[in-house]
């Protein structure tokens, strides 16, 4: 209404319930966007906070640096495996070998040398057979196991004959009967095996020859250097030890495990190792077991026990096994095979009250292989994958460019993102082979795509000669399953951390976004530094970054020593580029640090 002087007034509302309801909404409304606008501002300040710390490590990154030379001693250094270290750790289970990284002010920030008198590695297959004795100098493993025919040392080389402890004949014949035993060695059924306490890795190098892709694995123990070796020949293999943490890699992902007199105590701490093993052995799977106590009948005389003591010892490994729904599959001489039952009903049995070792809880995530401790529990697969087991999955090759049931896990995967991935790098490694010719030839066997998603560079050039490493970051989604499954091997690994691998062990190293998508947790300094100790001298790194870390990657090369040149994608554009390196050979100054 209006008043005497013709303006407009508000009149009170005649209910007066209406009033506190308003008063409420107003309150409620004011109080909402303030705790709104507070979340938001602390939301967006954390994530100003977090890029500001990544372009101001790129920008400090950029500014040249000098890097020294490490003392001669560090000329093996493995930073998160150091024997150095070993008297701070426990012996309990051997956890001093386990991986103990050095806090970062103890970090080295200087550039591994090689060995006196290092040679350019020989080339494939050649290596197989054959090394340099500078390149790997240990005297040791070559007194102490040449008797077994491991290796032995003539002239300026190591020569690999091909023998071990279990196969005195020759690692051919033993192979040939373990295909006699396990059929689908031989029609495409088995791609991919873990081999623990691999020696210098003849059973993998072996198996290389009939299509299977071994991951060779062993500690940095008084053997020194097991897998220096087997990577100085050309043969997969990664630093580890089934101890107190699980090994890093995903549930259900090999074809098939092995171990050949390993000296690994399964039947003790009540089976926990076998129980690792289950968990990364896929449905339907074989585990290979020679040495004891397996014929225990004929050998127990010369491992310094008795009778009783080794059928004991078998006959608790069976119970073992078959409590966690494996069978005993074959068996001749000293070589027995269990298989891993495929069949989820078998898995009932644990719902018995007491029974050992019980299901693990729903709590526990199968795939964790990151820091993640062991326990005493059966890792049940999942009953709705219906194509886990190894007789669902395509044979080799054929399962290679499938796409895998477990490809839906993976947030945004799916089949045509699958073979999205797939295209995408086969145009890519078309284009990187012009950019290095080396890839494809025998300059380049072992290969490290170090932030991959569905393994599709390692696809891409299956058909080169040599193989690929896939490495997952621990904290990146969980693709790590769809490499396996389609017949490649991998591991996980977080880059703020050394690699589990000696110095000069990869001839190329490759990542696609590393740094912009790890920059913010990882000084790009670090990670440089380790991919300069683990690649091998003159050996390369392709680098596909954002046009900004580019240049702050090539700046820090160059105090590297490394060789550089900046080229465009196959799509062309600024944005993104590639920056191919190549590490050049150098040699200590007889001055150290």
């Amino acid at each position: 209404m209006k008043n005497r002087e013709g303006r407009t007034t508000f009149q009170p509302d005649r209910n007066p319930r209406m009033v506190p309801i308003a008063i409420m909404f107003v309150l409620l409304c004011g109080l909402s966007f303030y705790l709104g606008g507070i979340f938001c501002s602390e939301k967006d300040r954390y994530e100003v906070e977090e890029v500001t710390k990544a372009l101001e490590s790129a920008k400090n990154s950029s500014e040249p640096i000098d890097f020294p030379e490490c003392s001669i001693n560090y000329q093996d250094y493995t930073p998160c495996t150091d024997p150095k270290r070993w008297k701070k750790y426990g012996l309990h289970r051997l956890t001093f070998m386990e991986r103990h990284c050095p806090p970062i002010f103890d970090r080295k920030e200087c550039l591994v040398p090689p060995p006196d008198g290092y040679k350019t590695p020989i080339r494939w297959p050649k290596s197989k057979n054959e090394c340099w004795y500078r390149n790997v100098p240990y005297d040791w493993i070559n007194k102490q196991k040449s008797n077994q025919n491991w290796l032995r040392k003539e002239g300026e080389k190591f020569l690999f004959p091909g023998g071990g402890t279990m196969f005195p004949k020759g690692v051919g014949a033993y192979v040939n009967l373990m295909e006699n035993l396990i059929p689908e060695m031989k029609d495409g059924s088995i791609r991919t095996a873990i081999d623990t306490g691999c020696g210098v890795a003849s059973w993998g190098g072996d198996l290389l020859d009939r299509k299977i892709l071994t991951v060779s694995l062993a500690p940095r123990d008084n053997h020194e250097a097991q897998v220096q070796f087997a990577l100085e020949r050309g043969i997969p293999a990664i630093l580890g030890i089934i101890s107190t943490q699980r090994l890093p890699f995903p549930s259900n992902s090999f074809d098939m495990a092995h171990c050949s007199r390993c000296l690994i105590p399964w039947t003790e701490f009540g089976g926990i190792y076998l129980l690792e093993i289950h968990r990364i052995l896929r449905p339907g799977g074989f585990w290979i077991l020679s040495g004891p106590p397996v014929n225990y009948e004929n050998h127990w005389r010369g491992w310094n026990t008795t009778i009783e003591e080794q059928r004991s010892d078998y006959e608790k490994l069976q119970e073992l096994l078959t409590s966690m729904c494996f069978k005993l599959y074959n068996k001749k001489d000293d070589i027995a095979v269990w298989q891993k039952n495929s069949d989820n009903n078998c898995y009932k049995q644990l719902d018995t009250p007491d029974t050992y070792p019980p299901r693990c809880d729903d709590g526990t995530e199968p795939d964790s292989g990151w820091y993640t401790p062991l326990r005493p529990c059966v890792v049940v697969p999942n009953k709705k994958l219906k194509k886990l087991a190894l007789n669902s999955i395509p044979k080799w090759p054929e399962r290679l460019h499938e796409p895998p049931e477990r490809v839906r896990d993976v947030r945004g995967g799916s089949a045509g993102a699958f073979h999205d991935d797939d295209d995408k790098w086969k145009a890519r490694i078309k284009h990187y082979k012009k950019l290095l010719p080396a890839i494809g030839t025998d300059k380049i066997r072992n290969v490290m795509d170090m932030n991959t998603k569905y393994g599709g560079f390692a696809a891409a050039v299956i058909d080169d000669p040599l193989w690929v490493m896939n490495v997952v970051s621990s904290y990146a989604s969980n693709t790590l399953p769809v490499v396996y499954d389609r017949g490649l091997i991998g591991t996980f690994h977080d880059w703020c951390e050394a690699f589990s691998t000696y110095p000069r062990t990869y001839d190329l190293l490759h990542l696609d976004g590393l740094f912009t998508a790890e920059s913010h947790r990882c000084e790009m300094k670090y990670v440089l530094l380790e991919m300069d100790r683990i690649l091998r001298p003159n050996g390369y790194a392709i680098i596909r970054e954002s046009s900004f870390y580019v240049e702050s990657v090539a700046t820090i090369a160059k105090g590297m020593r490394w060789s550089c040149r900046k080229e465009d994608t196959e799509n062309g554009g600024k944005r993104i580029r590639v920056l191919i390196c190549q590490k050049t050979l150098w040699y200590a100054k007889q001055s150290s640090r």
